[in-house]
């Protein structure tokens, strides 16, 4: 989803006593977040066998960042920082390769190769990404808001023919995302936009607030400040002489699926939104099933998973119930005793938070990934209002093995909020085999995002396709 959305458990680490000097050494990657990162992570040892570890950052000019523990269990390392904030938990593969995941409220594949060695990281065949010629026109634009305070850079992809066309914006899921949502080099929005402009439809996609060409703070903004953001793009559109005024419409994904319905039900002029794998519950019930899903795939037992989720609840309902990060942490200090004093001993030990620095630590992570003015607004939504209020078209469409947005609990609230609103031409669609990117998915963990070759599902784009085919041209 749009920063992306979810939480992990921080687990208690010990180190062994067996060093593993394959580790050893520093190992360079780049992270795929919208923009690439280079990380470096330099790993040394002991004579008693503890590893340590420091992090250099280069395209943030960070060096030397410490690591807090290094934990080696035969071909696995895990590498944590930040308070517990941020983890790194990769398998060697061979003497000179790791293929791991980076987590960091999301996780995202990071795979590493050390620092001087003829490792080279595995070529990433992308068949979907649109190459030219293509059969429509692609412009690249920079258009303003109304104020003319932001400045935003987009492509908008036109069909050849006369008249006018259908039009639609992309509003993308959580996270700072180029107009592209490049990820692994899968380029979703691309091609996402390549169908349907192939088809008829004009699309603009957007570089999100601070991230390529527009300008702007995301780590500032709110989910309303994206649908502000994506307000200035229908605008964009509708002095385009290309455009249909009378079919303008929004494809949101994930988060984006919030605001599509956010603009849609005040907005008279919105034809048809496209909801693609749209939270329909409020983001709090979400939350807690996004992270049992994942939690359970992970391998926690259910014992510690409920245990877990009741402290996530709590510490969550701190943050939403304060005005302040430091009222949100006293209250979480106050939730975790209370926890403790409800929660067996064993399970408390088994999850690593029998100490106090442990309590502390998990306090502090989740309180502050809530207490961001994102997280403030994104965590408090509930999106049925909005939902009862539409009149417009609506598809709503995800995948059945989605583990962020889980298909059945959110296709069905939206199914029974829509029900009570002006809403035509409604569909609601449950995919079988895909994931949160609406790819064919093996494994369909977060992780194999960027493992798999399929970018967007042919059988996805097809539905997306139809309806618009049936209900808007």
């Amino acid at each position: 989803m749009k920063k992306i959305l979810f939480t992990f458990l921080l687990l208690a680490t010990i180190t062994t006593a067996f060093a593993q000097n394959k580790f050893i050494g520093s190992w360079e990657g780049k992270l795929e977040v919208g923009v690439s990162l280079r990380l470096v992570f330099n790993v040394t040892v002991n004579n008693e066998g503890v590893y340590t570890a420091t992090m250099d950052s280069p395209d943030q000019s960070a060096f030397g960042v410490p690591c807090e523990t290094v934990t080696v269990n035969n071909n696995t390392i895990t590498i944590t920082l930040g308070k517990g904030s941020i983890k790194y938990e990769g398998t060697l593969e061979n003497d000179n390769l790791i293929n791991g995941t980076f987590t960091q409220g999301q996780s995202f594949q990071l795979v590493l190769t050390k620092k001087g060695s003829a490792a080279v990281a595995p070529t990433l065949n992308r068949p979907q990404t649109p190459k030219p010629p293509f059969t429509y026109t692609s412009e690249d634009v920079v258009y303003t808001n109304k104020d003319n305070s932001i400045s935003y850079g987009a492509t908008i992809t036109i069909p050849e023919g006369k008249g006018t066309f259908p039009a639609a914006i992309i509003v993308s899921g959580s996270g700072a995302q180029n107009r592209d949502f490049d990820f692994f080099e899968h380029k979703f929005y691309a091609v996402l936009a390549n169908a349907l402009s192939n088809k008829g439809y004009i699309v603009l996609r957007v570089d999100d607030r601070g991230t390529g060409k527009t300008t702007g703070s995301f780590a500032e903004a709110t989910t309303l400040d994206f649908a502000n953001d994506a307000q200035a793009g229908l605008d964009y559109l509708l002095t385009r002489p290309e455009v249909n005024k009378k079919k303008l419409g929004i494809i949101g994904h994930s988060e984006g699926g919030i605001v599509a319905p956010l603009i849609a039900a005040e907005r008279k002029d919105i034809d048809f939104i496209v909801l693609l794998a749209a939270p329909g519950v409020p983001v709090e019930e979400l939350m807690l099933k996004q992270n049992h899903s994942i939690l359970l795939q992970q391998g926690m037992n259910e014992q510690n998973l409920d245990a877990y989720l009741n402290l996530y609840k709590n510490l969550l309902r701190d943050v939403l119930t304060t005005t302040t990060v430091n009222g949100a942490l006293q209250a979480g200090t106050k939730s975790m005793q209370q926890w403790l004093t409800t929660t067996d001993a064993a399970i408390v030990s088994s999850m690593g938070y029998n100490q106090p620095e442990a309590q502390e630590k998990i306090v502090t992570s989740l309180i502050k990934s809530f207490a961001t003015p994102w997280g403030k607004y994104f965590f408090g939504f509930n999106p049925l209002p909005y939902l009862q209020k539409l009149q417009c078209k609506v598809l709503a469409i995800n995948g059945d093995a989605d583990i962020q947005v889980d298909a059945d609990m959110n296709l069905n609230s939206i199914q029974t909020a829509l029900a009570k609103s002006k809403a035509k031409q409604v569909t609601i669609k449950k995919i079988p085999g895909l994931n949160h990117l609406f790819q064919t998915c093996k494994t369909c963990t977060v992780q194999e995002y960027g493992q798999l070759e399929e970018t967007f599902s042919p059988l996805a784009l097809k539905e997306i396709i139809d309806w618009l085919n049936k209900a808007v041209k």
